[in-house]
Order: structure tokens, then C-alpha cells, then sequence
């Protein structure tokens, strides 16, 4: 039997450009951008300080960090400097208008984020994460048939193949 109405696919498409423009406006008047939002995030975790590892955090290339991190170099909100330890390494730091950026987007996020959330319960939002963690996975598999015939695959076994294939070398 064929589901009614659009597919979902164009459906999830067109909600997440809908979330998308309006999380990008949101950080546009804060005097950010989603990349420079990503990189602040991921140095105020703490969890790294060399470019590479934030690029792989962020899931970027490297030239597209590099371009950037110039930015925000430009703009006082991160310093690179070499690592003694590793001269081929950068580490990057968060300045004071690097922390104030953070905190000033902070905020917008935040207040972005209830707004996505209003009218909904926490069941509700627990719901929708598995939902749509469920398409992605859907989505990532490449044993599904034109069909829909999963061949009796489990849902981990097409991810697992899509993400070995996606971490291989090209």
C-alpha cells in the first residue's frame, strides 16, 4: 500500500530548511553564523584545541576550518599559535570577545531552541528524537530495495555499513 500526501523524505526536507533558515537568522542577529557558532561551541567544550581535532568535531575539511578560523581571527574572537610540541599543529584558543561571542549566541540559541520546543512535552520531544533519529538511519542504509523491501536487515546493519564507508579513505 502507498502512504498519502507528499513523501516524507520532501517533507523532512523542506522542515528542516524551514528550522535551518530560522536557526541561521537567529544567529545572524547575534553577529554570528552557524559556522562561527559550531567552532565557538566546539572550543568552549574544551574538548580539543588543534584545528584538526575541531574540524573533525565540527565536521568540516580542514581548508574549510582554515577559511574560518581566518574570519574569526580577523574578528578578535579565536588566536592560533603553533604547537611546541607539534609544529605541524595549530591551537586555537578562545579570546575575551571569543567568550563574549559564545555567551551572546548562547543566548540566542537557547531561546531559539524553547521556541522550537514550545507546545510540545518532554514525552513528546523524546518521541520526535527517536522518530527522527529512526529516518536517519533509514536514510543511511543502502540495502533497502526500490520497493521498500529491507531484505530482513536490521536497521544497524545498513547503518554501520553506510558510516564504514563514509570513514574509509577516497
Amino acid at each position: 500500500m502507498r502512504p498519502s500526501g507528499e513523501p516524507i523524505g520532501l517533507f523532512v526536507t523542506r522542515t528542516a530548511k524551514t528550522v535551518s533558515r530560522g536557526f541561521d537568522a537567529t544567529l545572524t542577529e547575534g553577529g554570528g553564523s552557524l559556522a562561527s557558532w559550531v567552532v565557538l561551541a566546539s572550543l568552549k567544550g574544551g574538548r580539543h584545541a588543534t584545528q584538526r581535532e575541531i574540524a573533525e568535531d565540527v565536521g568540516v575539511e580542514g581548508p574549510t576550518l582554515t577559511h574560518h578560523l581566518n574570519r574569526m581571527e580577523d574578528a578578535g574572537l579565536v588566536t592560533r599559535a603553533r604547537d611546541p610540541r607539534n609544529r605541524r599543529a595549530h591551537q586555537v584558543e578562545l579570546t575575551a570577545a571569543g567568550e563574549l561571542g559564545f555567551r551572546r549566541l548562547l543566548a540566542r540559541v537557547q531561546a531559539f531552541d524553547r521556541r522550537l520546543r514550545a507546545g510540545f512535552s518532554d514525552e513528546e520531544l523524546a518521541t520526535l528524537r527517536r522518530l527522527l533519529q529512526r529516518l536517519a538511519d533509514n536514510a543511511a542504509r543502502d540495502d533497502v530495495a526500490a520497493d521498500g523491501d529491507l531484505g530482513g536487515a536490521t536497521a544497524t546493519t545498513g547503518t554501520r555499513k553506510s558510516e564504514a564507508r563514509r570513514k574509509e579513505p577516497r
